[in-house]
């Protein structure tokens, strides 16, 4: 059936597909999503149980201040960069994910034919779908092969010579998705020295893994945004809590646009739970990194993957010596029989992306993939 009044372009769209969740009736090792492998502590699942059962008012509206929530990650931003109380509540605006921060930034830059976005390929595809489902035009820019750091010339030409919309936002991850680099220096300079007309957001997703920030520069580029997530290494990929940290005027625009409640109390709660017992729950992150250099020492002494060293809880690899369309089907068919063994990879950006999961799985997938790759 054919809908007169829906956007003729969105035809061209594809609805972006996740792993289908709930129980399996056999395990599934999932190494396609960059989640923390393992489930919150008892003792804080038994915690938010308690907050269920005797404080949280399912009949009413959560709060949509978010006050509370939004001081403890001051406090644990301050405290994680070693900042004295530089950042307040008032630097922080929360989400439903980073997804929501994503395109609350987008209507409030780009929407209505005001403005372009800028990402460097591969990246984190959101970016890209959030965009064109408003409508909004995206310029893309490539990566150096031997590092996936950005071509700055090219992105330099693209601010250049987009004018009609002009380059609005430039986004960026920090460590990128799915190649795992960090940022480098001279693409720090590139994004101090760009003009004040462009937003720069920063995404820090995996700050937890990588310890790597920009949060300390914030006060210094009143046009940057960092963006987070509660969905890694703090474990609530559930719960759906993202949030953005930049200068309270910036705060000021993306709370005009962001939807009244869109937090529930439950996630709020989680959060906010998650923070104040975190000293339970990152510890696993020094764990995670030693899985994720034993997983690189073994693929890499594989002659025929390409492996790149990662900042972040998953690993990224090619095929070596192969064409794009070579390398991607055979990179698909490894992915599928992975997926018939019982192991979720991602096939993305030209490469495979593998999270890092606990000790057992990990061996598993290095296992299985020395098995369809041999």
């Amino acid at each position: 059936m054919t809908f007169s009044f829906i956007r003729s372009d969105l035809a061209q769209f594809a609805a972006y597909t996740p792993h289908p969740g709930g129980k399996t009736n056999h395990p599934v090792d999932r190494l396609d999503t960059n989640e923390c492998p393992l489930d919150l502590p008892q003792e804080i699942k038994d915690k938010l149980t308690w907050l269920y059962q005797q404080e949280i008012e399912a009949n009413r509206y959560p709060d949509g201040s978010h006050y509370q929530l939004k001081s403890a990650i001051a406090e644990y931003v301050n405290e994680s960069a070693s900042l004295e109380a530089v950042i307040s509540s008032a630097n922080i605006s929360l989400g439903n994910g980073s997804d929501e921060l994503i395109r609350s930034i987008l209507i409030a830059t780009c929407l209505g034919a005001e403005g372009a976005v800028l990402v460097a390929n591969p990246t984190f595809s959101m970016y890209g779908i959030l965009a064109k489902t408003l409508g909004i035009p995206v310029v893309s820019v490539g990566r150096n092969e031997t590092d996936f750091t950005l071509d700055l010339e090219a992105a330099k030409n693209a601010i250049a010579e987009t004018t009609n919309p002009p380059i609005r936002v430039v986004f960026v991850v920090h460590p990128n998705s799915p190649t795992g680099n960090a940022l480098q220096e001279q693409e720090l300079d590139w994004l101090r020295s760009l003009s004040q007309d462009i937003l720069v957001v920063i995404d820090e997703a995996y700050f937890e893994f990588s310890q790597t920030s920009v949060v300390a520069e914030l006060a210094q580029h009143p046009n940057w945004i960092v963006l987070r997530t509660f969905s890694k290494a703090f474990r609530l990929a559930t719960h759906r809590v993202g949030y953005a940290i930049a200068n309270p005027e910036m705060i000021a625009i993306l709370e005009k646009v962001r939807l009244p409640y869109n937090l529930p109390t439950f996630s709020q709660t989680s959060a906010l739970v998650a923070l104040q017992n975190r000293h339970l729950i990152l510890p696993f992150v020094s764990q995670i990194l030693q899985e994720r250099d034993r997983m690189y020492q073994t693929l890499s002494s594989n002659e025929s993957l390409q492996v790149w060293q990662s900042n972040a809880n998953f690993i990224y690899l090619r095929l070596k010596n192969l064409d794009a369309k070579s390398q991607n089907q055979q990179l698909a068919a490894i992915t599928s029989k992975l997926k018939n063994q019982g192991t979720l990879i991602r096939h993305t950006g030209g490469g495979l992306r593998i999270t890092v999961g606990t000790a057992a799985e990990n061996t598993r997938t290095l296992s299985r993939l020395a098995g369809v790759n041999s």
